[in-house]
């Protein structure tokens, strides 16, 4: 009796590269939660994900390329939309900074990112490359985008001179305040969506009463 090739994939067979390289990745992420990324293998992720170490290495090369994909894929939401309006007065600006803190806000605290964070504080001896990429793709790639903002800002004139990237520290420091603590330590959980825009317009007020407006805003826009 003949058998007619199989039309679909079973549920365990990837039907793309890009459902193989998701399921790598799946398994990469809860592999590195679950053991620590010293302590995963290489052979312990393609266990996971049901590949061959061939198949693994062939889309990524080596463990460290999945920890990047991990963290990157989990951190690339936090950036803002490459479509705000440079803003040209201080009210475009407030709704710049709040839109950028409720994104910041929503994806950080999401449990998988949560999860990363505590991953980079846990290897942070044994392999300070977890903090290190999570640094340079996440976080510092949101602070670069913030102070491109607020450079943008400065020379506008609507707030006085200063250094974007110090200003860009300070507005996270009053967006998060003592939260992100809080949720690495498992004592509350992620915030409401309303619970995040309350906090994010907060902090946008605070830092546009921390940095007002220079009386002579051609003036200050030429320093700048």
């Amino acid at each position: 009796m003949s058998t007619s090739p199989r039309s679909k994939a079973g549920p365990d067979e990837p039907t793309t590269e890009g459902s193989l390289r998701e399921r790598i990745l799946r398994a990469a992420f809860r592999a590195f939660t679950d053991k620590g990324y010293a302590s995963t293998s290489t052979l312990e992720i393609a266990t996971r994900a049901k590949v061959s170490k061939r198949e693994l290495y062939t889309l990524f090369g080596s463990k460290q390329a999945m920890l990047v994909a991990c963290i990157g894929a989990r951190v690339s939401r936090m950036r803002p939309p490459s479509g705000l309006p440079r803003p040209t007065s201080r009210a475009m600006l407030a709704s710049a900074l709040t839109t950028f803190g409720v994104i910041v806000m929503r994806e950080v605290s999401h449990p998988t990112v949560i999860a990363m964070f505590r991953l980079a504080i846990a290897e942070g001896e044994r392999s300070p490359e977890v903090a290190r990429t999570l640094e340079a793709s996440g976080r510092g790639v949101a602070r670069n985008a913030l102070a491109e903002l607020l450079g943008h800002a400065r020379s506008g004139g609507l707030v006085e001179a200063g250094d974007p990237q110090e200003m860009a520290r300070e507005y996270l420091g009053l967006l998060w305040e003592d939260l992100m603590v809080t949720l690495l330590l498992g004592l509350r959980a992620a915030p409401s969506h309303s619970e995040i825009e309350r906090q994010a317009a907060r902090a946008a007020r605070a830092f546009l009463q921390l940095h007002p407006q220079p009386a002579d805003p051609a003036s200050a826009a030429r320093r700048g």
